[in-house]
Order: structure tokens, then sequence, then C-alpha cells
């Protein structure tokens, strides 16, 4: 059987993870924003947990998927603070991983107290990951995963489309409605989501029958275009060619949702590849800092790696020499997410740690609700001063 993360700690751990941002600086509010509110309670505890899925029940999925709002205006004061502005919603391109990370958090919530809000929350979670799939239709094999999608006649279409343009404006037709969807889907969007598919899987019992055809259609998928993930011109976006951890974290999901399909491709497949895992976090482990995003990958994968692994085999232990490579570089980095991750993969408690891990979502209940584009005409000279003023945006969290 399976360890999982610790259920009552994870549950705001990964409600929080689901509302992260891809990069590591925090912005810097204009001058008219105002001051810092404080949240009602810096207590880590459900009740402020089911306040964050509300929230992004209420901003977040208008398309089934994680996205950020972008309001009319940044000052309480003003109608438009809770105003959509014309631009609708930002970070679509994020929209796949997010959701995974949303679908593990409301999995996690459902194991700890099983209601129908949070039954219902997972269940649309998946349908709209299923949808991601469906609109891509590769010459009749739907299986590539997209960014996100969008209905083409929505009235923030264009905006978000336009805003994300470097990832390709992809049309596609699913349950008699064309979507706009975007392309050059990257590994980490896989990895999201596959997290969160395994989690609900071992979580969910209800959810079962939805998850195991879609990790079967996206596995299937990569395993016939040799782990690359390919577009409909053809082009490869990603591949995962190089990075055996997160081929057999997939291969690995795959063998608990569908052993009879997978698990001798996984030990054969391990038997070559599994000395291999601990060499890219290694590499990346060299620089602590820069591309920070991938610290979550490598979490979120061999997590599902180490826990899916029977205690026998022999191989376990390459995996969890890898993750103490990887807690060796970021063990320090104050990250309630790992902490509660390292939790899970060594299944025991650590008081100095898990202490440290409620005081760091307490700091993160204290943040300000909403992220605004920073601004630099104080200190920057503009050779244009008479330019107009960029629009103000903020996003709820």
């Amino acid at each position: 059987m399976p360890r999982f993360l610790s259920p009552a700690a994870l549950l705001l751990v990964a409600l929080i993870a689901s509302a992260c941002e891809p990069d590591t600086t925090a912005p810097v509010p204009p001058r008219h924003a105002a001051p810092l509110v404080l949240a009602a309670t810096a207590d880590p505890n459900e009740s402020a947990a089911l306040s964050i899925s509300a929230n992004i029940q209420r901003w977040h999925v208008p398309y089934g998927t994680i996205t950020d709002p972008i309001f009319a205006d940044s000052s309480p004061s003003s109608p438009g603070y809770m105003t959509l502005s014309s631009l609708g919603y930002d970070r679509a391109a994020d929209a796949a991983i997010w959701t995974g990370h949303y679908l593990a958090a409301e999995s996690f919530r459902y194991a700890v107290a099983p209601s129908a809000e949070g039954l219902d929350n997972i269940q649309r979670s998946i349908a709209a990951i299923v949808r991601l799939v469906d609109v891509t239709g590769l010459d009749g094999d739907p299986n590539v995963l997209a960014r996100f999608a969008v209905p083409a006649g929505d009235q923030y279409a264009n905006a978000i489309m336009a805003g994300e343009a470097r990832h390709g404006d992809f049309a596609g037709t699913a349950y008699g409605v064309t979507y706009r969807w975007l392309g050059n889907t990257s590994r980490d969007q896989y990895s999201g989501v596959f997290f969160g598919l395994a989690m609900a899987y071992d979580l969910v019992p209800g959810a079962r029958a939805q998850v195991q055809p879609l990790v079967e259609r996206l596995l299937d998928f990569l395993l016939r275009t040799g782990w690359n993930v390919v577009m409909p011109n053809g082009t490869i976006s990603t591949t995962f060619v190089g990075r055996a951890d997160q081929q057999l974290a997939l291969l690995q999901i795959g063998r608990r949702v569908s052993p009879a399909r997978y698990g001798q491709r996984y030990t054969d497949f391990r038997a070559r590849y599994a000395g291999s895992v601990g060499a890219p976090i290694a590499y990346e482990c060299l620089d602590p800092h820069g591309s920070y995003y991938k610290f979550n990958l490598d979490h979120i994968n061999l997590y599902n790696l180490i826990r899916l692994e029977e205690p026998s085999s022999t191989y376990r232990s390459r995996y969890v020499s890898a993750f103490n490579t990887l807690r060796n570089c970021t063990g320090s980095h104050q990250n309630a997410h790992f902490n509660m991750i390292d939790r899970g993969v060594k299944g025991t408690a650590n008081a100095t740690r898990d202490a440290q891990t409620m005081q760091l979502l307490g700091a993160w209940l204290q943040r300000r609700t909403r992220d605004y584009p920073p601004t630099c005409r104080a200190s920057i000279r503009r050779a244009a001063p008479t330019a107009p003023a960029r629009r103000s945006r903020s996003r709820s969290v």
C-alpha cells in the first residue's frame, strides 16, 4: 500500500501549491495600491484551506482549468476591484500543471473529509484535463496534452490567446464545441497532470473510472512518439528523452493504474535506467536558484516514483538517493510544499521540519491576495515620458 503525505497538513499545502506562480520574484505593488491586508487568520487550519478552495472555484476555473483573473482596478475602493477587466484571464499557459496540483489538493482534502463538494471539484478537474486532450485532435488520435483550451466564441478568448501567442493558437472541436488551445506543451504540464491523476486514483475511489483511461491515453501517446511531445503541425515541443527520472515516474503511475498494460514495460525500463535517475537531479542542484520550477517537478515526480515502489525493490534505494540529493540542495529553502513531500517520502515525523512547515504556511496566509505588476517609473527615466501609462493589472490568488 503506498504511503501518503500527512493528510491534515498537506490539505493546505497542496491547495496553496495550486496557486503557486512559476517565477520566484514577488511582485511589487504600485504606489497607489492599498496597504497589505493580512488574512483573517494566520493559522493554517482546515477553515483556511477550505477558504482557499472556495476562492479558486470562484475566480480561477472559468474553463475548468486553473487560470488567473485580471481585475479592472487594483484599488479596493474602486467598483472595478472585483470586476474582471476586458483582458479576462492570464497565465493560461500553465493551466495544465496547476490544474494537476489542484486535483491533487482536492484529492487529499477528500481523503481527510469526504464531501459531495470535494468530489464535484475532483470530477470537474479531471473532466477539464480530459478536455485538454480531446481538443487536440491529431489526425484522429487526440492524445497530446494542450496547455489550455477556451471556447472559440468566448468573450475573453482573443485576449487570452494573444497574451500566450508564443505557444501557438490551435483549433479543435470537442463535444460539438470549437475550442482554441495552446500548444508548445512542456514536460512540466505533463508532470503536474500525472501528479494530480495519481493522487486522485489512490485517494478517491470514485474517480478511478475517470483516471485510468486518461492516464492510458496520455502515456500511450508518449510511448508511441518515443517520449516526444508532438504538436499537430509535426513540431516537437519538448522531449522526455534524457530524463529517466520523469519517464520512470510516469511509467510508475501507469503501472499503478493499469498494471497489466504497463507493469512489464516499467520493470524493463527500470532495469535499464534506474541508475540514471540521480544524474539530472544532481545537475540541477548545481544552480539552486535558476529555473526554480525544476525543483517542484523533481519533488512531485520523485514522490510518486518512491511511494509506489515496492519496499522490497532493490531499485528503491537509488530513487531515495536521488531524493536525498534534491533535499540537500532545497531543504533549507523554507518551502512548505517541499517539506511535506519530504515527510511523505520518508514517512516519519520530524519536529523541526514539521514546525517550520506550519510556520511557513501561517506566513503564506498573511501575504497579499492580489498580484500587482511592478512599476519602475520612479527609478527609470523613459525616453518618451508622455507615453500612456501601462494598465494596472491585479490577480486574485
